[in-house]
């Protein structure tokens, strides 16, 4: 049931949410190639390679979105999105093979020093074999 409040929220949202997406980004930008080790719980330690791009057309003030691509030697490639904001970053990510089922979402924090990106990521795989979770290190070249 509708309250007098919903009216007055929903134009509130509307009044604040057009004005915040107009922001320019303005966070750092993490583009780059990054080199990773990582542990994965059923695969074990593995080495990567992962590429971020910005999307600068969907990047809003201090959020930032990115094409994702990770590259893992003699196992394959997984593309996939990532979003980050301040200290903090969400990526999707899938093997190109979907037969595999080797998908999954990571959440990790972000470190910038002296202009070197890095980020340590903890990623979770529902279906993987029987399911899957890991941890990875990643730093920009």
């Amino acid at each position: 049931m509708p309250t007098r409040l919903t009216p007055i929220l929903a134009l509130a949202a509307a009044l604040i949410l057009p004005a915040h997406a107009a922001k320019p980004f303005q966070g750092p930008d993490l583009s780059g190639v990054y080199d990773c080790t990582g542990q994965d719980a059923k695969e074990g330690p593995y080495t990567a390679v992962v590429t971020m791009a910005l999307e600068k057309s969907q990047s809003v003030g201090a959020y930032g979105s990115y094409a994702f691509k990770m590259d893992v030697p003699d196992f394959g490639t997984y593309l996939g999105q990532a979003v980050a904001t301040g200290s903090h970053i969400a990526i999707t990510f899938a093997l190109t093979d979907p037969s595999t089922k080797d998908y999954g979402t990571g959440l990790g924090t972000v470190s910038v020093r002296k202009g070197k990106a890095s980020f340590q990521k903890f990623y979770y795989e529902a279906e993987f074999k029987g399911g899957n979770h890991g941890f990875e290190r990643c730093v920009r070249r």
